[in-house]
């Protein structure tokens, strides 16, 4: 008797357990299916924006059968691109003046064919200015040089001319998130609104990666050519919807 008697206590109990189990199972269901109610909307925020700064290396080259004479035709034309950057307008303490790099092409082990000059000389001088007009109306008369007798050379023929960046990102970053956070809200608004929700609160939330383009967006076209750019950044935000 008593044995049945515990049995029967041992199935009440199980019992209890499992209506107890599934009641917090399927509670468990129910918060996550309303904690999975939520909207992903994305917030814009763009501004043109004008280049701040101009970087602009200047490499000329001299060559020649006898070093002196290229060194001395390099002094010559680093004459040249210092009196043609003075009557550009940019002052002297604007240019970096770098070291002078020498090539002897006999020197070096794996070269092929006559040498027509033994000796490549060559300086970059680099200028760095605030006044971008004048870098701008500056690099739209390098023919000048050319035609003077200095040879211009670039490291990378796609950026043989000065390069232009903005350096006022930081002060740009408060306002353009508030834009791009209202953006999201409102087309989250929209989008509950449509579904016949209520907007809550914000489940989750990326501000984005602010990046500078070229504001002519055509093939072929760098951002850092460009004086006038478009800064963007894009927000991600979750919402909560609630009925």
């Amino acid at each position: 008797m008593s044995r049945v008697v515990g049995v029967a206590i041992g199935a009440v109990v199980l019992a209890i357990g499992v209506a107890v189990a599934g009641w917090f199972v399927g509670n468990g269901f129910v918060e996550a299916r309303t904690g999975d109610r939520f909207v992903t909307v994305k917030g814009l925020s763009e501004r043109e924006v004008q280049a701040d700064l101009a970087l602009w290396p200047m490499k000329f080259v001299a060559t020649s059968n006898d070093l002196g004479e290229a060194q001395n035709k390099l002094k010559q034309d680093a004459r040249a691109v210092t009196a043609f950057l003075d009557n550009a307008g940019i002052p002297e303490s604007a240019v970096d003046v770098q070291s002078i790099q020498v090539t002897d092409l006999l020197a070096q082990q794996y070269r092929s064919g006559p040498v027509e000059s033994r000796f490549i000389v060559s300086q970059t001088l680099m200028v760095r200015s605030p006044d971008i007009d004048a870098i701008a109306a500056a690099s739209q008369r390098i023919g000048d040089l050319v035609d003077a007798g200095v040879v211009l050379s670039a490291d990378n023929p796609m950026m043989s001319g000065p390069i232009y960046l903005f350096t006022r990102l930081t002060d740009l970053k408060p306002a353009m998130i508030a834009e791009a956070t209202a953006n999201a809200r409102q087309g989250a608004e929209q989008f509950a609104a449509d579904s016949g929700s209520h907007l809550g609160g914000i489940r989750r939330a990326n501000q984005g990666v602010f990046q500078i383009l070229a504001r002519d967006n055509a093939p072929g076209i760098m951002e850092e050519t460009q004086i006038l750019k478009t800064v963007r950044v894009v927000s991600t935000i979750d919402y909560y919807l609630e009925d």
